[in-house]
């Protein structure tokens, strides 16, 4: 199966659960969502997808100075990004039951 289209769908979802366990920069969110197994996901996706977050509030950002290279752009959740979270996890939750079901039962 393709699981591009299927990432389209929680990309938001997984970006905030990442940057709730603690804050990040693009890169790092990236190699984190991959260390979690969401091996196929792309830079310019994630990048997209911090920017779309941080313009609708679900995202603060802060620059951290660095000795050895460019300045980092560091992503945390705000307190809407965290209400978005929860109703998301819900929903996965409940969609993820539901196919789970629906697949056994197809057996």
């Amino acid at each position: 199966m393709d699981s591009t289209q299927l990432l389209k769908g929680v990309l938001d979802l997984a970006v905030l659960a990442v940057v709730d366990d603690e804050d990040g920069y693009g890169y790092d969110v990236v190699r984190r969502l991959r260390a979690g197994g969401l091996d196929d996901v792309g830079d310019a996706s994630v990048y997209g997808t911090l920017r779309r977050l941080y313009a609708a509030g679900a995202l603060t950002s802060y620059v951290v100075p660095s000795e050895s290279g460019p300045h980092r752009k560091y992503y945390g959740i705000t307190p809407a990004g965290r209400d978005q979270l929860k109703t998301q996890r819900d929903d996965w939750a409940h969609f993820s039951t539901t196919v789970t079901n629906l697949l056994q039962g197809a057996r």
